[in-house]
């Protein structure tokens, strides 16, 4: 079984790793974690090469902070995940498009994630990367 599992620093996509080591654990499943980044460059605001450039390894650092804390999450358990630092201009296709390349059998995704309405609705992301899925998809919650 593959399992992948998105990640943006979220205490909802923490969860989402902790559900996915006992299950890899108990299973032996693979586990791939992804961050995607924003694509700067598809943004229409003016800004230097240098300001985009120092933005882009800002954004890269955090994706990669957050890999790093997945992974020893993981570790713990003995599971050692593939990962991986995408940049894309939507993060819920990058998802899709990894999860139908790769032949996952499984998407485990945090209910919410950083938006500023994660407390109030099912996050944008988590929606799309449902209805569009090649796969499963298993939404993590946290409970109350």
């Amino acid at each position: 079984m593959k399992i992948l599992v998105p990640i943006d620093g979220s205490k909802y996509a923490m969860e989402a790793v902790k559900m996915v080591s006992d299950l890899a654990k108990a299973t032996g499943a693979q586990v791939h974690l992804v961050t995607v980044t924003p694509s700067i460059a598809d943004i229409d605001i003016e800004y230097t090469a240098r300001e985009r450039d120092s933005l882009e390894r800002k954004l890269t650092a955090y994706g990669e902070k957050a890999l790093g804390d997945a992974e020893k999450v993981l570790s713990g358990k003995g599971v050692t995940p593939k990962t991986s630092v995408v940049s894309s201009n939507s993060v819920a296709d990058a998802i899709i498009t990894m999860a139908k390349k790769g032949k996952f059998d499984l998407i485990a995704i945090g209910s919410r994630g950083l938006g500023a309405t994660a407390r109030f609705v099912l996050g944008g992301v988590a929606s799309r990367v449902i209805n569009h899925a090649p796969c499963s998809v298993l939404v993590v919650r946290i409970e109350k």
